[in-house]
């Protein structure tokens, strides 16, 4: 007798904590999983975002902010911790920009505490980390046309502070609606704007679609590009244990390891 695959089987199961009317984060980490990789989600409250997804514009930092903090992304990630997990992502970038590198390096380790020593992964480190290892110094940083020039502003400083050179700096000149954003828009974006100075391309923003893109933008530009999503999903696999070169067609990033 032959059985249909059922998920039951994956390998390595990774959580991904994600604001409570958004489908970005995971929908991403889904595409780019192996069949070895289940993606398991739980919803955070955030008070930026409306019921079927609806944004402002801009996003204001308040809620930004209190995204990180207790307790309801605490309670969330002490309730994704009772499945039988190997890592939890956090799915939201803006939140390190607004409270900067040492404390979300303080929220990780006060999270993993509630997810019963569960690695807990961020998008923002993960991007850091997997620089470093592609050699890249210089990059530029886009983020999402809802990031306002503040926020996007605190987004320089936090990669500025890990040691990068930011050369380009800017939320993208695209419709600040997560459903109008099309792989197309984004493609012609980042080639039209990206400096030839910049070694790396980072994106901000875990629902900001662009994972889709990835492949298309390296074989263009010839450089890494980093989507948030990608940069989280690559921090996971390493803390769950699990080969990043199993995901296949989503970028330099999941090559990027130590030997």
């Amino acid at each position: 007798m032959r059985w249909q695959r059922d998920g039951w089987d994956a390998r390595w199961r990774i959580g991904v904590l994600v604001p409570h009317a958004d489908l970005g984060p995971e929908s991403e980490l889904a595409a780019m999983a192996p069949p070895d990789v289940s993606i398991h989600a739980t919803r955070v409250p955030f008070g930026a975002i409306r019921a079927g997804g609806g944004l402002d514009p801009t996003i204001p930092l308040a809620p930004v902010r209190a995204f990180a903090e207790p307790p309801h992304v605490d309670d969330a990630a002490e309730l994704l911790a009772a499945a039988p997990l190997h890592a939890i992502g956090f799915g939201f970038t803006s939140s390190a920009y607004v409270i900067g590198a040492d404390e979300e390096r303080a929220m990780v380790e006060r999270l993993t505490e509630r997810a019963r020593r569960i690695p807990v992964v961020t998008p923002c480190a993960g991007a850091v980390e997997a620089l470093r290892l592609l050699g890249a110094e210089r990059i530029a940083l886009i983020d999402p046309p809802w990031f306002d020039a503040e926020l996007n502003g605190l987004g320089r400083s936090y990669y500025e502070g890990a040691g990068f050179d930011v050369v380009l700096s800017s939320p993208a000149g695209l419709p600040s609606d997560q459903e109008q954003i099309t792989p197309e828009a984004l493609f012609d974006f980042v080639v039209d704007n990206v400096p030839a100075s910049a070694q790396a391309i980072v994106l901000g923003g875990n629902g900001f679609r662009s994972v889709g893109v990835v492949q298309a933008v390296e074989e263009h530009l010839g450089k890494p590009f980093i989507p948030a999503n990608a940069a989280l999903f690559w921090a996971a696999l390493r803390a769950a244990g699990a080969p990043t070169s199993l995901v296949i067609g989503y970028g330099r990033i999941f090559h990027a390891n130590r030997d």
